[in-house]
């Protein structure tokens, strides 16, 4: 018996059922699409950034819509700049305690790392 692919570096979490990516499962019988599901991380990271130190959200259960919203009003609750780059947030600063904090309110199990 061959073993079904759930996940891909390329589109991410694969739905069992319908065998598309979660984002665009048609039959939702796969729960990564809920905000409870998904591990969701903020961390810092300063590699490749000149020593900069920049807050990264990954894990987010979105689309690309869904996160560039998200990161504009995350951004102006910090009070700072950032970006969406496959799939991650990038807050500039070290913004994690507040932004761990924001996510909860939003329904998220955010995790500090």
């Amino acid at each position: 018996m061959r073993a079904k692919t759930v996940y891909t570096t390329e589109q991410g979490r694969i739905c069992p059922g319908c065998g598309l990516p979660a984002l665009r499962c048609e039959c939702r019988s796969v729960g990564a699409v809920d905000r409870g599901r998904g591990m969701v991380r903020v961390g810092r990271e300063t590699k490749g950034r000149k020593g900069k130190g920049v807050t990264v959200i990954t894990g987010l259960p979105l689309d690309d819509e869904g996160l560039r919203r998200l990161a504009r009003e995350l951004k102006q609750r910090c009070g700072t700049g950032g970006t969406v780059k496959n799939g991650v947030i990038e807050i500039q600063g070290d913004h994690r305690d507040m932004l761990v904090e924001e996510l909860a309110k939003r329904g998220y199990k955010p995790k500090r790392s």
